[in-house]
């Protein structure tokens, strides 16, 4: 989002063919000269206000749109779904425009807004008597103080007299919302919400970053951007930095555990370092990598502390789809006499509880490359501690050697953890930690279902095994008993044509 001092001009531009090559559609809810009334108003609240700086008459966002959407939808008929969306949730006008890049690289919309609404009834303000205006537009009592030295008014100044309107309100004050922090994050939500209900390839869907969560934003470089090496440097160190995350989240480091070390280690350091240095960039570095270094470390702990104890715990974790439902416990068989009770239905499973077996695949290959990485840090471990051994001058000789092995130890680590993201993009999840919390949500909706069948097999699995014994019975029964009641019958005939 930004902000536009001359609304004006900004449309003006944005709806041009002749300023832009790639225009595909332009839509307003309103005609244009709303928008001179609108700069009119603002420019005139703002020289009330004695305010200094631009007077900001209107606001724009930039949307960017997904790349298969020029072949899947007419730009007349995207671009008024997008601009009403806005209208219909914040109740002001807007003017839009869809366009592409130069090297149509980048589809996007232009959505420009204003910030007051028109009135229904515009109020108009009447002299009571004459009233004077200096050459900034502001009143002064009397006439006196608007003329020169020949007694005539000076250029700039005015006078409205009696009965005349002097004020006509057309607008209501701006919407504080619009200057919110969370504003911009609401209509993000809102815009891949839309975005993501048009998507056809659930690989294309959109996610809005939480800037609160545990991983860092890279940032975007743009075009001739003079700080572009530096941002791509920060980039590089924000990217280690999610990584690490990743590797954090799959070795079983607690999420508040993860979020502290980013605040104490990465936020209040960038916030101590700007009070104490000012603005350095070249500080960021630093400040990460060792955030990164300290959440490396506990990570290892972890991941040492659990293969010590896998001997002596069970991991409820490690439950196998395949498992076995509990062997009913018999009861003693009741009495025929006895009133049977209603068997209720066997429980069914959700649909949660059925995707555990194929996110538990996932979930076993992102812990066997986390167990990848643990194996070649330790050997990685194992090189540096050789290299800076002391042992005289064999030291030297081997030096370059290990440390070349270690280069491309590092390498390969590097490598296996962007695997860790690799895997669970691959399967149409944005990170490791949304993976994990629907793999966990699915876990416990599998083990539930399990409990209940066991329950419910407990209770009334071997009152269903007698039913269907006794069905089968009656069924072998009844032919059984007729062909013996028509051997009866035949040798009662037989006897009585004896008899005869």
């Amino acid at each position: 989002m930004c902000k536009l001092p001359d609304v004006r001009g900004r449309i003006t531009y944005i709806s041009s063919h002749a300023r832009q090559e790639n225009l595909y559609a332009v839509y307003e809810t309103t005609d244009r000269h709303y928008w001179t009334e609108l700069a009119k108003c603002n420019q005139q609240e703002f020289q009330k206000s004695g305010t200094e700086g631009k007077c900001i008459e209107a606001r724009e966002f930039i949307i960017a749109l997904p790349e298969s959407f020029p072949n899947l939808y007419a730009p007349d008929k995207l671009l008024p779904l997008f601009t009403d969306r806005f209208k219909e949730k914040y109740g002001v006008e807007c003017v839009s425009a869809l366009h592409h890049n130069k090297r149509k690289t980048n589809y996007h919309i232009h959505l420009i807004f204003s910030e007051r609404e028109r009135l229904p009834e515009p109020i108009e303000k009447t002299a009571t008597r004459n009233m004077f205006y200096d050459e900034q537009g502001k009143h002064v009592r009397t006439k006196k103080e608007i003329l020169d030295e020949n007694g005539d008014i000076r250029k700039g100044c005015k006078i409205v007299k009696k009965g005349e309107v002097y004020e006509s309100k057309l607008f209501t004050v701006k919407n504080k919302l619009f200057k919110q922090d969370n504003f911009v994050d609401e209509v993000k939500h809102v815009y891949t919400e839309l975005i993501n209900t048009l998507i056809k390839d659930d690989k294309e869907k959109l996610h809005v970053f939480d800037e609160n969560g545990l991983y860092l934003a890279t940032k975007k470089i743009g075009k001739n951007n003079p700080k572009s090496e530096q941002i791509q440097t920060d980039n590089e160190y924000r990217v280690r930095w999610n990584r690490e995350v990743d590797r954090a989240i799959i070795s079983g480091v607690a999420e508040t555990e993860i979020q502290q070390i980013k605040k104490e280690y990465i936020s209040d350091r960038i916030k101590e370092s700007i009070d104490i240095f000012g603005s350095q960039p070249e500080r960021f570095g630093t400040i990460l990598m060792s955030a990164v270094a300290v959440l490396a470390m506990l990570i290892s702990k972890v991941l040492q502390k659990a293969r010590e104890l896998s001997a002596k715990r069970y991991d409820t974790e490690q439950i196998q789809p395949q498992m076995l439902v509990q062997e009913p416990v018999h009861q003693p068989a009741e009495k025929e006499t006895q009133t049977k009770p209603k068997i209720p239905p066997k429980p069914v499973m959700s649909a949660e509880a059925a995707a555990y077996p194929k996110l538990f695949k996932i979930y076993k290959e992102l812990k066997q490359q986390n167990e990848n990485i643990f194996e070649a840090e330790k050997e990685r471990n194992a090189l540096e501690f050789e290299r800076d051994e002391p042992k005289g001058l064999a030291r030297f000789t081997k030096k370059g050697e290990l440390q070349s092995r270690i280069d491309r130890k590092n390498e390969e680590i590097d490598i296996l953890k962007i695997g860790l993201s690799g895997i669970v993009k691959r399967y149409g999840y944005k990170n490791v930690q949304e993976f994990y919390r629907i793999y966990h949500k699915s876990h416990s909706a599998y083990i539930a279902y399990k409990e209940q069948v066991a329950e419910w097999e407990k209770t009334y699995g071997e009152d269903n095994q007698k039913r269907d014994k006794r069905n089968v019975l009656e069924r072998l029964k009844n032919p059984l008993k007729k062909t013996i009641d028509c051997q009866q019958q035949s040798a009662v005939k037989g006897k009585d044509r004896g008899a005869r």
